[in-house]
């Protein structure tokens, strides 16, 4: 059991100073996601990059120009270094074709089954292979490259299905690994600045986790995969 001081305790340590920059911060984060929503309209040629990149900038206008060395000081500098390594290395395997090869393997194993059993088995090959994909490598670019492979997969009438199936594997994968979900590395830098350091294999734990969640949801697809058709 938790002890009732530590509710108190944490809530007086991190109680709001300044309600100014929270009001502030709150417009900033509003109009920013405001614009992500709006980026989807084509004429308005918005980059979901420099609307982030812009509010970063307005949000540090806002706050304080006169305190900005020590904002910069609390940047997760080396969070956002691996960030740029990892997408540079996601950019590098897609250029090898590594994740088409993955998808066009997919395809194959798929395309090989009896049509009656096609659908139900499809759900369970993508949601393993999409979870066991995203635990090694970022579950967003691997995301990206599969949907085209997945909805070709079958009948438009299955799509949803077989996205759904995507969806679910890619997000539990990214539980098995520290690096399988970039939340992950987010939460490892902000939790080490506090003093709360946990490793690549103190993570790992979480494996047995993610498989049982990879096949809680495959089978719950699998059961499910009639109403899709």
């Amino acid at each position: 059991m938790v002890p009732d001081g530590t509710y108190t305790d944490k809530h007086l340590e991190y109680k709001i100073r300044n309600r100014s920059l929270l009001l502030k911060t709150g417009i900033v984060l509003g109009c920013v996601i405001l614009l992500f929503f709006l980026q989807s309209f084509p004429n308005l040629h918005l980059s979901l990059g420099w609307i982030a990149v812009l509010g970063a900038l307005l949000l540090l206008v806002l706050a304080d120009l006169d305190d900005l060395e020590s904002v910069m000081a609390r940047v997760e500098w080396t969070t956002l270094v691996f960030f740029a390594a990892l997408f540079v290395v996601m950019e590098a395997l897609g250029e090898l074709q590594l994740i088409y090869f993955i998808g066009q393997r997919t395809q194959e194993w798929i395309g090989a089954l009896r049509p009656q059993s096609q659908l139900p088995v499809a759900i369970l090959i993508v949601t393993w292979v999409s979870a066991l994909a995203s635990s090694l490598m970022d579950n967003i670019p691997f995301t990206t490259a599969m949907v085209k492979v997945v909805t070709g997969l079958g009948p438009s009438a299955e799509g949803p299905a077989l996205v759904y199936a995507l969806a679910w594997g890619a997000c539990l994968g990214g539980n098995g690994t520290l690096i399988g979900a970039s939340a992950n590395v987010v939460c490892a830098g902000v939790a080490e600045q506090h003093g709360h350091r946990f490793t690549f294999f103190d993570f790992f734990r979480s494996v047995p986790l993610g498989q049982a969640s990879a096949r809680a949801t495959a089978a719950t697809k699998r059961d499910s995969s009639s109403s899709f058709v």
